[in-house]
């Protein structure tokens, strides 16, 4: 038996000739963990900003490109319009954004930051490194991993049928 035979071996229990799979030998539990573990060190920063991991991510979406349908947000974060509009709701009761029906599409609903919810960006922006430096990444080794997931996902949502 090789070396790498007699490590495999020893890592899994057996039963008859099939290897019994451990849970740390699962990617999609490796994935849940990680997150479970991302969403601890979000925590601190989320409870200052007073928002919830869908409303940060929400925000930093309207960021990027602002005045967005409820649609087209829906769809980058890859959540039901439905889900989305009650959170919608409560930051627009924060008065961090502002909803409106689309002047060339009535169905259709517009999302605007408004003054305080661009000012958040300012001061989410000074938790960067926070966030950074407890993935104990260098910056790229984060690019290579950041790519890779995204990779992972949409092949996913690729088989998935989504």
């Amino acid at each position: 038996m090789n070396k790498d035979q007699n490590r495999r071996k020893a890592r899994s229990k057996t039963l008859g000739d099939t290897p019994t799979a451990r849970l740390g030998d699962f990617m999609c539990f490796a994935i849940y963990s990680t997150n479970l573990a991302y969403s601890r060190v979000y925590k601190p920063v989320l409870e200052q900003l007073g928002l919830t991991y869908t409303q940060y991510v929400t925000i930093i979406c309207l960021w990027e490109e602002d005045q967005q349908t409820v649609k087209a947000l829906s769809e980058k974060l890859f959540l039901e319009p439905s889900t989305m509009t009650p959170m919608l709701k409560r930051l627009e009761g924060m008065g961090l954004v502002s909803r409106e029906r689309d002047q060339h599409d009535e169905r259709s609903v517009r999302v605007g930051l408004t003054p305080a919810g661009r000012a958040l960006r300012e001061k989410a922006f000074d938790f960067r490194e926070t966030t950074a430096k407890a993935a104990g990444l260098s910056p790229e080794e984060f690019k290579v991993l950041q790519k890779a997931i995204v990779n992972l996902r949409t092949n996913l949502m690729q088989a998935a049928g989504a």
